[in-house]
């Protein structure tokens, strides 16, 4: 059964769990944030209880990573992470098909001593690191992630 519905940028919920992602950006100048997701091409995907927050995001990658990028991932839900992410992979597969996704893990900020296990047993595989230290992880759309996502159904 799919667990994500689809929101927008800027709902509340989602920015309360988007502040309790070791990613999120606090403002030097004290602002409040109104949006989280940055500029872009977005998909803002959200459990019903706003218990998982997932954040797809189409842009101009200054580190040169090309594809379709997991901006935010937090899963606070009962739902298995990797049945999440997968289904997060079908929604931007239809909507930005045959895309590389790619996602980045700073393992120091995760609880998990094998930081972005999630993202492995979903499918993705690990491909190097940023020069500052983050993991990066990516899926590559092709034929064997297509047969592994049918027998997952």
């Amino acid at each position: 059964m799919p667990a994500w519905w689809i929101t927008k940028d800027g709902d509340i919920d989602c920015l309360e769990m988007y502040e309790r992602h070791y990613s999120c950006y606090q403002y030097k100048d004290g602002r409040k944030r109104i949006l989280f997701c940055g500029p872009g091409e977005k998909i803002v995907l959200r459990t019903k209880f706003s218990d998982a927050l997932f954040v797809w995001r189409r842009f101009k990658d200054a580190s040169g990573q090309q594809g379709i990028n997991c901006a935010v991932f937090r899963n606070e839900s009962h739902y298995l992470a990797s049945d999440l992410i997968r289904q997060a992979d079908a929604i931007a597969d239809f909507v930005w098909p045959c895309r590389r996704h790619y996602t980045y893990v700073r393992k120091e900020a995760v609880k998990s001593t094998n930081a972005g296990f999630c993202f492995l047993k979903a499918g993705w595989k690990k491909c190097g690191l940023t020069k500052g230290g983050l993991i990066i992880l990516e899926r590559l759309r092709d034929a064997a992630i297509d047969a592994a996502m049918k027998e997952d159904k």
